[in-house]
This record gives C-alpha cells, structure tokens and sequence, in this order.
C-alpha cells in the first residue's frame, strides 16, 4: 500500500489550498481610503471638477474637428465613463456609511455606560443628602442651643439670688441672736 492512498481510519482533509491565491488587503487602510474618497465626493471641489470635465468632454466633441473628436452625439463614451465612476463610487461610500456606523455604535455604548454611572452617582448622593437630613434632624440648633443657655443662666441667676438672700438672712439671723 503507498503512502498517496487515504487510510480509511483516517478523516479527509477538507482544507484545499486554492487554484487562484486571493488578493489579501487591510481592512482599515482600505476603509480609511474609502471614507477619504467619499468625504472628497461629497465636496464643492469634487462637483466643480467633475462639471469642468463633463463640460470640457462635451464642448471638445462638438467644437473640435472630426478627426480629433473621441466620442460623438450621443456621447455614449462619457456615459460609459460615469457608470463606471458610479459603480466604484458607490461601494465606496456604502463602506465609509458602515463604518460611521460602527464608530456611532461604540460612542452610543459608551454615552450608555456613562449615563448609567452618572444615575447611579446621583442616585448614591440622593441617598446620602436624605441620611444627611436626618441626621441634621436630630442635630441641635443654634437657637435651640440659645434657649436652653439662657434658661439655665437663669436658673443660676435665681440660684445665686436665693443664695445671697440665704446668707442676708442668716447674717440677719445672727446678728438678731447676738
């Protein structure tokens, strides 16, 4: 038995290489030519240029002598000329809308994430300002505080003036049994 004849105990091997290699390109690069290409489509500059041409075409196959005239009435060649440029452009600018997109998703996620910590931040300080209140509640205040100061000053005061009449009534106590 050769070596060239599959085992039967043996699975197959699915992966074939290609009769064609593929072309291989960077995503990123191409996508970042893409959105520079439709950003320039979408300019002032792009549409002025693009009517020069259009115009230079038509006038040069109308005015310029027979010979030297490259696509007659009804222009098929130019029209042929901005199929093509529509079919590329396009493609182009669908990629570069795609990939907007997914760059709005990521931004859309993140202001998600961010609003939910800005509520649950808010939501964290609401509690704290409401135990704050209620400790603040039972908290004394400065009148409250002026209040009882002044009752107890007057209750020394009454104390102090029991006091010296107390001792003016013993002193004239004591003076009446001398």
């Amino acid at each position: 038995m050769s070596d060239r004849s599959p085992r039967l105990d043996t699975p197959k091997d699915l992966k074939r290489k290609p009769l064609v290699r593929r072309p291989s390109y960077n995503s990123d690069t191409f996508g970042v030519f893409a959105e520079g290409f439709a950003r320039y489509m979408g300019t002032a500059r792009f549409l002025m240029w693009m009517t020069a041409v259009v115009v230079f075409w038509v006038v040069w196959n109308i005015v310029a002598p027979r010979s030297m005239r490259f696509d007659d009435y009804p222009f098929i060649f130019l029209t042929l000329v901005l199929s093509l440029q529509a079919s590329y452009a396009a493609p182009l600018i669908l990629l570069a809308q795609n990939r907007q997109e997914q760059r709005d998703k990521v931004v859309a996620e993140q202001d998600r994430q961010a609003n939910a910590r800005a509520h649950a931040d808010m939501e964290f300080l609401a509690r704290e300002v409401a135990s704050l209140r209620m400790a603040v509640g039972e908290v004394a205040t400065r009148d409250f505080l002026r209040s009882e100061l002044r009752s107890l000053l007057a209750d020394l005061d009454e104390r102090a003036l029991e006091s010296v009449k107390g001792h003016a009534e013993d002193d004239d106590a004591g003076v009446a049994g001398a």
